[in-house]
């Protein structure tokens, strides 16, 4: 059977190349659906502008109980990365995010959400749409949810564009994947003018899924392999287990425990 773990396989893992692997693709959003649950139905829009293809989101079976899934889709061709901005969500598709996990906990379902952006859309569009406002009232919407939320980054998890859909009862982290508040490269310009440091910027920064699960921002470490498959039904078990372990709490109690997991930080 598929065990997880909760430490890294390697202590002395290199964090730059775990910065290039996590910008691979290694894992694509619509596999993680269809491996995780069954009978997905796609949701679009925001119901106030427009429909974000970068950020899917839709209702589906985990096992024997309905779940939300939202995931963050950086493409797979070329074209379907441009359209997508390699993954960067623009205001819409945050903005659909909330809708879904508005009606998830109307309707009382477990939310999943799947993370691999390198940040929000910076565009000028953007920016004149509230992209900041759209990420902050994301962060509000997941604190006052009253189902068990569970946050998955399987690749890159860029500053706010990813917090936005990790603010929730537990992180996980794949083996190869990053979380941060900005690229290394970007680290690296601000701290030392020089964007080619990124290599040394990585090592400083503490973005490697040891490095944060040792910090206890994340919850679990995914182990990665070939065989998809086994990696996904070790993945949905272990999420049936949590979300039903989760649902013997009330609304309120999630609420108060996810708002002091943040509060400590």
């Amino acid at each position: 059977m598929f065990e997880f773990v909760k430490t890294i396989f390697k202590k002395d893992v290199n964090p730059a190349e775990v910065v290039k692997k996590s910008r691979e693709d290694r894992f694509m959003a619509r596999e993680l659906i269809n491996g995780l649950v069954s009978d997905f139905i796609e949701l679009h829009g925001d119901r106030l502008s427009a429909d974000d293809a970068s950020v899917i989101g839709g209702i589906g079976r985990l096992k024997d109980q309905a779940v939300t899934v939202i995931a963050i889709d950086k493409g797979t061709d070329i074209n379907d990365k441009l359209s997508k901005r390699n993954g960067s969500p623009q205001p819409w598709g945050y903005r659909k995010a909330q809708r879904l996990m508005k009606q998830a906990a109307k309707f009382n379902r477990p939310i999943i959400t799947l993370i691999n952006t390198p940040g929000a859309f910076p565009g000028m569009e953007a920016e004149a749409q509230g992209q900041g406002e759209a990420i902050a009232q994301s962060i509000l919407e997941s604190m006052k949810l009253t189902v068990p939320m569970i946050a998955i980054i399987y690749g890159e998890g860029g500053s706010g564009g990813a917090l936005a859909l990790a603010t929730a009862d537990q992180v996980w982290m794949f083996e190869n994947a990053t979380y941060s508040i900005l690229s290394p490269e970007g680290f690296a310009s601000i701290l030392w003018k020089d964007a080619k440091r990124a290599d040394e910027a990585a090592g400083i920064m503490g973005i490697t899924p040891a490095d944060l699960l040792e910090k206890q921002v994340i919850d679990l470490v995914i182990p990665e392999g070939r065989h998809h498959a086994k990696i996904f039904e070790g993945m949905k078990n272990k999420l049936d287990q949590e979300f039903k372990a989760m649902q013997k709490m009330s609304g309120r109690e999630l609420v108060e425990a996810r708002r002091a997991r943040y509060r400590k930080f």
